[in-house]
């Protein structure tokens, strides 16, 4: 078996840090936090995810001196032009606000009758700050936005986000189907077989 390898998650959320460590631990990797100071936050300056991925991973890879992984996702609506897309953590306005950004969201929607939506996940893993050639693994979740918030679970806009599959909202859906089904729990199946190669 293959000795542990430690990567670095761009990312201090413990949540994630669960998620990620649950999924990978097979490959023989534990993922570690990055340590909540000043120097590991970075500007996510990307017009789109896998761009705000690709910073993060190689910020965090460097300042670390360990592989890492990071994630960037975030719900986009096609007849709003992709809003929120890259700044659904911050749709209306900073500090983030998860209940201003889904009020938002749903004052935004009023009126439009074409209420498609899915929700997207780029996960990059980055062997060295350097390396020109990242794994990059995708996810998309499709359903619509509801006109009204429903359910306790989950986090962000998964009140607003109704999963046809299930005939439910993403916040009505038991942790384990969520995790089974979402953008991330697709983009962890698709990363996996590209670092089980490397």
């Amino acid at each position: 078996m293959k000795p542990i390898q430690q990567v670095m998650l761009a990312s201090g959320n413990v949540g994630k840090l669960k998620e990620f460590n649950d999924a990978f631990v097979d490959l023989g990797i534990e993922l570690v936090p990055q340590p909540k100071t000043s120097e590991y936050e970075v500007d996510e300056t990307g017009t789109t995810f896998v761009e705000n991925a690709i910073i993060k991973a190689r910020h965090a890879s460097q300042l670390s001196g360990l592989p890492s992984l990071a994630d960037d996702s975030g719900l986009i609506v096609p007849a709003l032009n992709g809003e929120p897309g890259v700044y659904s953590a911050r749709y209306a306005g900073l500090p983030s606000d998860a209940s201003k950004n889904l009020n938002l969201l749903l004052k935004n929607m009023e009126g439009i009758n074409n209420r498609d939506a899915y929700f997207f996940c780029c996960l990059v893993y980055m062997r060295h700050h350097q390396d020109p050639d990242p794994l990059i693994a995708k996810g998309i979740w499709p359903g619509s936005i509801t006109t009204a918030a429903s359910g306790s679970n989950g986090f962000g806009y998964d009140p607003i986000f109704y999963v046809h599959d299930h005939q439910c909202t993403a916040a009505e859906l038991p942790a384990e189907i969520k995790k089974a089904i979402s953008h991330r729990g697709q983009a962890i199946t698709a990363l996996k077989p590209q670092i089980a190669g490397l």
